[in-house]
């Protein structure tokens, strides 16, 4: 099993968050659990990209407060923390993988929920539209808390804006190594394995790689014969002026 040491540290350096901010976050991602939990009856849930920056944060808070027995938490690798909390939840599922792939969907199997809080921005080869394809045929409701895009009507690519737009608009610099090659390598494969495929370095999970509009969003759930029974706009995503944290909870 892929172990890594807990990244929290490293996401909160790398992201210069404001505390206040960074606690109405948190906050609004347990509100939205509490209310699917309550309100929608979900018993059962996988916990899609859970690990990084967080530790699972979310899967252990919906497990302890709502006494979900049965849950997947899906990331590349684990953490020291998560393998320790673990223990205590006999029913929770860790599945090391990229959870865009076919494989990973299949042992998860089928759910009350699925979750996605922080990672649709990141999804690529399958796209963010294309993963919730992916897991509408095995679950009946989507928990989403996501950056949303509110500098145009339609989504975006955010690599397609250049460089110089590009940085105006993401929460890291150009001078950090994994943004400073996504640019100057773009179309050179990735060495890192964990991909488990060819990836050029635009296409790697690492980066933010789309601005998404909710009207986007709520579409492409309609066509997925899901409807909207929870939102909240909670503010903007930490001082980014083109960003909104945004969360959803879909219904099928």
């Amino acid at each position: 099993m892929p172990l890594i040491k807990s990244l929290r540290s490293t996401f909160r350096a790398v992201l210069p968050f404001h505390p206040l901010w960074l606690y109405r976050q948190r906050r609004g991602k347990r509100r939205l659990i509490d209310f699917a939990c309550e309100r929608l009856q979900i018993r059962s849930f996988a916990d899609l990209g859970g690990v990084w920056g967080v530790d699972g944060e979310y899967t252990f808070y919906a497990m302890k407060t709502h006494k979900i027995q049965t849950a997947s938490l899906v990331d590349f690798a684990v953490t020291e923390t998560v393998v320790t909390r673990k223990r205590e939840y006999p029913g929770l599922k860790l599945n090391i993988g990229n959870f865009g792939a076919e494989e990973v969907t299949q042992q998860i199997g089928n759910v009350d929920a699925v979750i996605l809080f922080d990672v649709l921005l990141h999804q690529v080869n399958p796209d963010w539209d294309k993963i919730l394809e992916l897991y509408a045929k095995q679950t009946k409701c989507f928990l989403i808390f996501n950056p949303q895009f509110t500098a145009s009507r339609s989504t975006v690519r955010l690599l397609d804006l250049g460089e110089e737009e590009y940085f105006r608009n993401i929460p890291h610099t150009k001078d950090e190594e994994t943004y400073k090659a996504a640019f100057e390598k773009m179309y050179e494969i990735h060495p890192r394995p964990q991909y488990q495929q060819r990836r050029i370095y635009r296409d790697i999970h690492d980066i933010w790689q789309w601005g998404i509009v909710d009207d986007d969003l709520i579409a492409k759930m309609k066509s997925l014969g899901f409807s909207m029974r929870y939102f909240r706009n909670h503010g903007r995503f930490n001082n980014l002026a083109n960003f909104e944290n945004h969360a959803f909870a879909f219904w099928k």
